[in-house]
């Protein structure tokens, strides 16, 4: 899992929800709504829009579609329970997303727009830097253990 902590403007995140639950059902004039967000039901998988004005439109499958005004926070997590991202309003329609998310999350992160290519491919060289010097220290520790037993 990959912990995240960005800045994120509300329409990026409502188009990561979509993508990750409902992209392929959501009716067409849902979709150009921005006013139109999915929730669920409680368990695995809950998505909840914390609004000071919210109107239930219709329920398809296992989300409900909600019209929502003066968001001020969402929370998501998924099925699996690999993905765990809370959306908080700083100023008006931007907000600061945090939690963790799974490889397949990242990449929905980044089709929505939430998270940069460039902060994957920062995030994935980090990555890759830390196994290199861990790799480094193993084989250098293990030659000085044999050094002192010789």
């Amino acid at each position: 899992m990959v912990n995240i902590e960005t800045p994120s403007s509300l329409e990026s995140f409502r188009k990561f929800i979509i993508i990750s639950t409902c992209r392929s059902f959501i009716p067409e004039s849902y979709l150009r709504d921005y006013e139109v967000f999915p929730e669920r039901e409680e368990g695995p998988g809950a998505i909840y829009i914390e609004a000071a004005d919210k109107v239930t439109l219709k329920k398809i499958r296992e989300m409900t579609f909600v019209n929502a005004k003066e968001i001020l926070g969402i929370i998501y997590s998924s099925k699996s329970g690999n993905t765990q991202l809370k959306w908080r309003q700083t100023r008006r329609r931007i907000g600061k997303v945090q939690g963790f998310a799974s490889p397949n999350a990242l990449v929905n992160l980044v089709e929505s727009g939430v998270l940069t290519q460039e902060w994957v491919d920062n995030y994935l060289k980090l990555i890759q830097n830390q196994q290199q010097k861990q790799q480094g220290q193993d084989p250098s520790s293990a030659v000085t253990a044999s050094e002192k037993t010789v």
